[in-house]
C-alpha cells in the first residue's frame, strides 16, 4: 500500500472517529473528538513531507468528503435536543476543516527546506488555530444567528468566567480555548511520532 493511500484511509477513518467521539462529553468544555481531530493535521504534514502538496491536498479533499457525508447523516440523526449535528454545526465543520487544513498545507511547504520540526510545528498551530476560530464562531457566535434562526443557541453565549477561572466571556469562548489547548499539545507532541514516521519511510531499503 503507497503513502497516498495509507493518508488517504488514515484520514477519513480520523474524520469518521472524530465526527463519532464528538457526541460524547469529556468534562466541561471538551468531548472525545478534540482527543482525535487534531491527528488530521498530523496525517496531512505526513502526506506533504513524504508526497508533496499536491497528494496532501487530495487527502484534505478526501477527508472534507467524509465530513461531509458524517454532517449530513448527523442531521437525520435526532438527540435528546434535536439533530445531533445542526446546519451551523455542519457548516462551521466543513468550512474550518478546509481552510485549517490547506492553510496547514501551504505554510508547511513554506517551511519545507527549514529544520524538520519547524514546518510541522508551525503549520499545525496555526492551521489547527484558524480551524477553531472558524468552526466556533460560524457554530455558536451570536452574532451569525442568521445562518439557522431556528437554531436555539443562547447556552453557548452564557456569560461565565473562562474555562471557570478567568475573566467573564461567552461559554463558546471557553469551549474554543479548551479544544485550541489541546490542538496545542498534540501538535508539540506529534513531532515524535512525524519524525520517526518519515525517518522509517524514507530509510533507504537494505
Amino acid at each position: 500500500m503507497n503513502t497516498l493511500l495509507r493518508g488517504i484511509l488514515a484520514m477519513a477513518v480520523i474524520v469518521v472517529a472524530s465526527n463519532i467521539l464528538v457526541q460524547h462529553p469529556m468534562g466541561a468544555y471538551l468531548t472525545w473528538g478534540a482527543l482525535t481531530y487534531p491527528l488530521s493535521f498530523l496525517i496531512n504534514d505526513l502526506v506533504n513531507r513524504l508526497q508533496g502538496v499536491s497528494a496532501a491536498r487530495r487527502v484534505v479533499l478526501v477527508g472534507f468528503v467524509a465530513g461531509l457525508i458524517c454532517s449530513v447523516i448527523g442531521t437525520q440523526i435526532m438527540g435528546e435536543f434535536g439533530p445531533l449535528v445542526t446546519l451551523r454545526i455542519a457548516i462551521g465543520s466543513g468550512v474550518a476543516f478546509l481552510v485549517g487544513q490547506l492553510l496547514d498545507i501551504t505554510v508547511f511547504n513554506s517551511l519545507r527546506r527549514a529544520a524538520w520540526w519547524r514546518a510541522p510545528l508551525a503549520s499545525t498551530l496555526l492551521g489547527s488555530s484558524i480551524d477553531s476560530v472558524i468552526f466556533f464562531t460560524i457554530a455558536f457566535s451570536a452574532s451569525l444567528t442568521f445562518l439557522e434562526p431556528s437554531n436555539d443557541v443562547a447556552w453557548a453565549g452564557e456569560i461565565g468566567a473562562l474555562l471557570g477561572v478567568g475573566p467573564a466571556v461567552p461559554f463558546w469562548i471557553s469551549l474554543a480555548i479548551a479544544d485550541w489547548c489541546v490542538k496545542f499539545a498534540i501538535a508539540v507532541f506529534g513531532l515524535l511520532p512525524f519524525r520517526l514516521i518519515v525517518a522509517k519511510m524514507t530509510a533507504p531499503v537494505a
